[in-house]
């Protein structure tokens, strides 16, 4: 495991935060509601593993259908840059949308690998059959 230091924030800088992560062990892709709407593409994180910098008072709660997680969102421009959740598979955990990292390269998320879930139909563990729009 290789763990970097990356530096994030939403789009318009309102909300910043530092994560540990290590892209080499994957990242996720959802068909859920939630996830396709706002093309949401995480990498899981453990609570100790991210930082928020700056924002927190920026920052919109949103939660639907059991409450559990929490979709968070800059108020200002809209951008989920992370979630917060809780989960048999990963317990409590943090979802850092990669795409909201400042200095990842193209090359980094190019080589990502990519875990494709079926939240639509609440089956965790087997992909959906259809990925190629997620």
């Amino acid at each position: 495991m290789t763990l970097k230091t990356y530096h994030g924030s939403c789009h318009c800088g309102a909300v910043t935060f530092d994560a540990d992560i290590d892209l080499g062990q994957g990242t996720l892709r959802c068909n859920c509601s939630i996830c396709v709407k706002a093309r949401f593409w995480p990498a899981i994180v453990k609570p100790e593993a991210f930082r928020l910098k700056s924002g927190e008072g920026e920052l919109t709660l949103y939660q639907f259908l059991t409450k559990r997680d929490k979709h968070l969102f800059c108020r200002h421009c809209g951008v989920r840059a992370f979630g917060i959740g809780q989960s048999p598979r990963w317990g409590e955990f943090y979802a850092v949308n990669v795409t909201c990292l400042d200095d990842v390269s193209e090359a980094e998320l190019a080589a990502a690998p990519i875990t494709y879930l079926d939240g639509k139909n609440d089956n965790w563990d087997t992909p959906p059959q259809e990925t190629r729009y997620l």
